[in-house]
């Protein structure tokens, strides 16, 4: 394959062997056999077709915020969208690609005096990301200010789908359901004070830092909320932060965080995942949902 890819899109970047943990923001993960990184809808197409048409497996990333790859990798072709990042302001809308950071997309909007993705000012991923898992924090969600979603579907078909079509809930979306991938988005919002905007959004970003170990690497949010419990108390109360398996610890500072303290693996996460699961099962009874998404393989044994 190394011979057929390469040599089929010279003007894209793409890396063979390549360890997934220079992507992801938990500094972890094994290799993909193959990573792409189109600039355009076009390229993306492309590599879909392909991937198709020589049976590849094919993995769709973004910013890698709020994701574990496990060590033992990814087979086939990963396609990593960060370079599909323009931002633009019309009107009332903001139309941003997948790959576009959402605290990018934020600062745009503000820039053009729009209001309605204040509650974003922080959220460290990916656009496209965002929408895939309906991304939210301080009482917003990307529901809220989403009006359509650009999509290729996995046969490389581009469609449009609508506010309904996109059949939001917590922390999820229709992308989960039939593996489309986003390639762009336009946010309905409305005219503000560019003042008072970038006041509400130094606002949150300093309640961010203040409650959250933004200082290590670790994949966000790593639980939902169960109904009716707030999920750093159960963890706090089942007397976990500080715990460590390998390098990965339940943060001190925010117990809802596993964060990398000292090179730790996927496994390491993965082991750390499940140990808290099981802690706050027995303690409470509530079993904790991940949040983060987990792809790749494990490790081959022998």
């Amino acid at each position: 394959m190394t011979k057929d890819v390469l040599a089929t899109f010279p003007a894209i970047e793409i890396k063979k062997d390549e360890s997934l943990s220079h992507y992801t923001n938990t500094k972890t993960g094994g290799p993909a056999d193959y990573v792409a990184f189109p600039k355009s809808i076009s390229e993306t197409k492309a590599l879909i077709t392909y991937a198709n048409d020589q049976h590849l497996p094919l993995t769709v990333i973004g910013n890698a915020s709020n994701l574990i790859v496990k060590d033992g990798g990814i087979r086939g072709l990963t396609i990593i969208l960060t370079r599909m990042n323009q931002i633009h302001a019309s009107e009332n809308k903001v139309v941003a690609e997948a790959g576009a950071a959402i605290i990018a997309t934020t600062k745009v909007a503000c820039g053009a005096s729009l209001t309605g993705l204040e509650f974003a000012a922080g959220i460290p991923g990916s656009v496209g990301g965002a929408i895939f898992m309906n991304a939210g924090a301080y009482g917003g969600e990307m529901s809220e200010v989403v009006e359509t979603v650009t999509v290729l579907t996995p046969t490389g078909q581009l469609k449009t789908l609508d506010h309904a079509e996109l059949d939001f809930g917590y922390r999820h979306s229709s992308i989960q359901d039939y593996d489309d991938i986003v390639v762009s988005v336009t946010f309905g919002l409305k005219a503000g004070n560019q003042t008072k905007i970038q006041a509400r959004m130094d606002e949150l970003n300093t309640l961010r830092a203040a409650k959250q170990p933004l200082e290590w690497p670790s994949c966000g949010s790593v639980f939902k909320r169960p109904t009716g419990y707030f999920t750093g108390k159960l963890i706090h109360d089942a007397g976990l932060q500080g715990h460590k398996i390998g390098g990965a610890e339940v943060s001190k500072k925010h117990a809802g965080f596993i964060i990398n303290v000292d090179h730790a693996t996927a496994t390491d996460y993965m082991d750390m995942i499940h140990y808290v699961q099981k802690v706050v099962f027995e303690r409470f009874g509530v079993h904790l949902q991940t949040e983060v998404r987990i792809i790749g393989e494990d490790v081959a044994q022998g």
